[in-house]
């Protein structure tokens, strides 16, 4: 079943202050790397980077480098005109953040049947796709 991962479920796999979250999000990343059905943007790598140089214990440089260098072994889906037209009329309709819809416009570009993210409504489905917070 392809799954697109939101930042925040990648910050987690790699902030050992978060254990629980850690473990899991750790797992999940692992499991959708080996079956090769993960997916993410180039919006998620750029945030990647940027948030985990400033968690309570920041990646240096080359660990944030290298962690994205592997996250970017998942299928990575480049931003386009269109998906920026989508997410800005798509915020309006679901009343999400841009950034949100964002994503959300390109997990459904790459057929993603679920969205992993902590950050919007757990259960709800965007023209089939099932949003899914897996730390409930």
């Amino acid at each position: 079943m392809p799954s697109f991962f939101d930042t925040n479920i990648l910050i987690y796999a790699v902030d050992e202050g978060e254990t629980e979250k850690y473990e899991l999000s750790g797992e999940l990343v692992e499991a959708h790397l080996v079956d090769g059905d993960g997916m993410i943007s180039v919006q998620v790598l750029r945030e990647f980077y940027s948030a985990a140089r400033k968690l309570r214990r920041p990646l240096s440089d080359e660990q944030a480098r290298a962690m994205v260098e592997y996250f970017s072994t998942f299928r990575t889906l480049p931003e386009d005109t269109r998906m920026v037209l989508g997410a800005a009329q798509r915020s309006q309709e679901l009343v999400l953040s841009f950034w949100d819809a964002l994503i959300v416009e390109a997990a459904l570009k790459g057929g993603a049947d679920r969205l992993f993210t902590e950050g919007m409504q757990h259960g709800q489905l965007i023209e089939g796709m099932r949003v899914e917070n897996p730390f409930l």
